[in-house]
């Protein structure tokens, strides 16, 4: 196994994964509420860090306050500016008692959101059991949460040295509460067809042009987690165009091209074998679509090392 890219077959863990991704959607939800929309909603994404995943700071009467899920002690942690601390054990608990529990820490440090409790982005519950009658779903395996993010800690990385290849307009590294997937977006620079009867969340997802790769947990028919990549609008003949490696395809039912995690997992360089989908996939969507690249582009830059007295950072 290479390090930092452990095994994780998806019925292996499929019951927290269920859970977990309901608890990141409530934490997720209360950020959305208290943050102002920043475009393609990158303002309720969550950022990783060096012990989990944590939203951006939120406003509350006379300061502000940020929640974090920590992999490491295994506890969901509520900070405020005000440096009071308060945590909740990340253990096998249900969605309903996750949900009553938050509020009552958030409600102490007094801090009031108001927020829908149906889950969001749940293909098979699209009128899904609301958070606060779920006893369903109740699973915590910390081994497995830590192993998760342990790939996206190493997703991460390759995903920042890619994206420092590209000068024009590109997303932050960005962790989807929605979905459970970790994605960089890099954007051509003109505007996406309309879609007027799209609802308001692929709306203000999609109103330009882009190419989007990532990773996700995957499903039961993947059996594993999976490396994504999609133009959007595709190009015609995206889905026909070579990539690399030899172990990616084109999934016409995702309408993306897909990697298997052990493709990465297993190379004798992941860095290098997920970076190869990642460019190729990236100049697939590109070419086809006419975009800009020379104006786009700019060589991998060389590590800066600040220098005395040379010129301020900023």
């Amino acid at each position: 196994m290479s390090e930092g890219w452990p095994e994780l077959p998806y019925e292996s863990w499929k019951d927290t994964h269920d859970t977990l991704l309901r608890y990141s959607q409530i934490v997720g939800k209360i950020q959305l509420a208290l943050t102002p929309l920043v475009n393609h909603w990158w303002n309720v994404a969550f950022r990783l860090d060096t012990r989990g995943m944590h939203t951006l700071p939120m406003r509350c009467d006379g300061g502000s306050f940020e929640i974090a899920f920590d992999f490491v002690d295994h506890a969901l942690v509520v900070r405020t500016s005000r440096g009071v601390v308060r945590s909740l054990p990340l253990v096998a608990r249900s969605v309903a008692d996750f949900w009553s529990e938050l509020f009552t820490v958030l409600e102490s440090l007094g801090i009031e959101v108001e927020l829908s409790d149906r889950p969001c982005e749940l293909a098979l519950e699209k009128n899904g059991l609301p958070f606060r009658e779920d006893r369903i779903h109740a699973s915590y395996d910390p081994h497995a949460a830590y192993s998760w993010w342990q790939i996206l800690l190493s997703t991460e990385r390759v995903l920042e040295e890619f994206r420092s290849r590209f000068q024009g307009k590109c997303s932050p590294v960005l962790f989807w509460w929605g979905t459970f997937d970790l994605a960089v977006t890099r954007f051509s620079g003109k505007r996406a067809p309309p879609m007027p009867d799209a609802d308001v969340i692929t709306r203000e997802s999609f109103t330009h042009e882009e190419s989007s790769a990532g990773i996700w947990p995957g499903n039961a028919s993947l059996g594993e987690p999976a490396f994504y990549s999609y133009a959007m609008p595709a190009p015609a003949g995206f889905g026909e165009a070579p990539v690399l490696p030899k172990e990616a395809y084109f999934d016409h039912d995702l309408g993306e091209f897909v990697l298997p995690y052990s493709a990465v997992r297993t190379s004798r360089n992941p860095r290098e074998t997920l970076l190869a989908f990642l460019q190729s996939t990236y100049e697939a969507a590109a070419d086809l679509g006419g975009w800009d690249r020379k104006r786009l582009e700019r060589a991998p830059p060389e590590p800066l090392i600040a220098e005395p007295g040379g010129a301020p950072l900023h």
